[in-house]
């Protein structure tokens, strides 16, 4: 009896955590984090709504967990690659690589974005600070792009964010099906990018 207890104990963490994730991402992707019940994400799983809570304590603590992990899903992919040499080449590398990331995580994307204002302060505060980790490296490159010359910026801080908002609009327009591969849109932005900042 224990041992099949064990095994229905693991099989929950490793699937039905993952399962009550998905649904709850998509669920607030579609109808917003305030209309989006326990009870709905619960039906959508497939389990009975107090069995929720055997993943995650309540609702906030959800949504922090799912903008919590894209943030971490992203910097730990962002410092996997290697950083090309010279300002320019690491614009064009940080544009490419924004799109491509973004655009395979539709649903994160717009509940990281769209959903901020649902967060507690305190749970607010670690997203922004993630946010912030990742902004900094953009403002990094034109900062060195300015003292190379090959910039001409006249606040980094307003740039930075500029251009990020810019680059992570593409996850509302793109249609996989569409006229454009994803490659194809990262050439577009990169000269948008590109001309934008240019000395």
């Amino acid at each position: 009896m224990t041992g099949s207890m064990a095994r229905t104990a693991g099989s929950h963490s490793d699937i039905t955590g993952p399962r009550v994730a998905q649904a709850a991402l998509r669920l607030f992707a579609q109808h917003g984090y305030a209309a989006v019940s326990m009870r709905q994400i619960a039906a959508e799983v497939g389990v009975q709504a107090g069995a929720l809570y055997n993943y995650t304590p309540d609702k906030q603590s959800l949504l922090f967990d799912l903008m919590r992990g894209h943030m971490d899903e992203l910097l730990a992919a962002r410092a996997a690659l290697p950083l090309p040499a010279g300002p320019l080449a690491r614009l064009e590398d940080f544009t490419r690589f924004h799109i491509r990331f973004h655009l395979e995580r539709p649903d994160a994307v717009f509940v990281s974005y769209m959903e901020l204002r649902n967060l507690t302060p305190a749970n607010f505060a670690v997203i922004e600070g993630l946010r912030r980790r990742y902004e900094d490296e953009l403002e990094a490159i034109l900062r060195a792009g300015v003292a190379a010359g090959i910039c001409a910026v006249t606040d980094t801080k307003i740039t930075t964010l500029a251009v990020i908002a810019m680059l992570t609009g593409v996850t509302t327009w793109y249609r996989a099906a569409g006229r454009l591969s994803v490659p194809q849109v990262e050439t577009i932005y990169w000269d948008m990018v590109r001309r934008a900042v240019a000395a």
